[in-house]
This record gives structure tokens, C-alpha cells and sequence, in this order.
């Protein structure tokens, strides 16, 4: 999409917002679909910033995902966020969700196709 959804920038910025982290979203972005919830960009940056500490190889990344860092592309924090932020996400492949405990995805809103509001999840029903 070369022109951001409006109503995906408005359903983001309510997120960042703190009004709500408990949006479900599920997206189709570079042909892969992601579903999971989103989150303010600072608590997105601060959960994967600890998950990077936590490992041996890739803890120094960790400083660079640290709420004091402004928003990316953003020096205006009223500006309208230009992308979304899951936590608790998956990467839908035929019946699997890539992973299974969830992930962290940023995703640029001018990059989505296609989207609907909630999450898939499976069940072996």
C-alpha cells in the first residue's frame, strides 16, 4: 500500500495512546499473514530489549530497543505512527502459527494489504 490505512493509523495511535493494548489484529504484509495483539511501541521496545539481554550472542542489541531511544521515524511523538507493534504474534503457515508461544513483529502500516481485526488461532477441534 503506498498510502497508510487511516483507520490502521487511527486504531494504532488509540494503542499508543495506552488506551488499549488488548487489540487483536491480524494482517497481510509482504504476503505473509501475522495475527497477534498489538502494543505501544515503547512496550514492545522494552520487551524485546529484555528478551536480547537475556542471550549471550545478541545482548549488546539490547541498548538499542531501550525506552529512551524516540520513536523511529517519528522525532514528533504526536506525530501518526507508521507502524504496528504486535507482542503475543504469530506468522500463519497452512494450519501452523510460527511460534507457537508468540513473537514480536513491527510491521510498517504503509506495508499492509490486507487486514481484519482479531487474531486466528488453531485448535485440533
Amino acid at each position: 500500500m503506498s498510502n497508510p490505512d487511516e483507520l490502521l493509523v487511527d486504531i494504532s495511535a488509540m494503542v499508543e495512546s495506552g488506551q488499549s493494548n488488548q487489540m487483536s489484529l491480524t494482517v497481510v504484509a509482504g504476503g505473509a499473514v501475522i495475527t497477534g495483539r498489538l502494543a505501544p511501541e515503547a512496550v514492545w521496545r522494552e520487551r524485546v530489549s529484555e528478551v536480547l539481554k537475556d542471550s549471550d550472542l545478541l545482548g549488546p542489541f539490547s541498548d538499542i530497543f531501550t525506552a529512551d531511544r524516540p520513536a523511529e521515524g517519528r522525532p514528533d511523538p504526536a506525530a501518526a505512527p507508521t507502524h504496528l507493534h504486535f507482542h503475543l504474534a504469530r506468522i500463519l503457515q497452512g494450519n501452523v502459527g510460527i511460534p507457537e508461544t508468540g513473537g514480536m513483529y513491527r510491521v510498517a502500516i504503509q506495508d499492509v494489504s490486507a487486514w481484519t481485526v482479531g487474531d486466528f488461532s488453531y485448535s485440533d477441534g
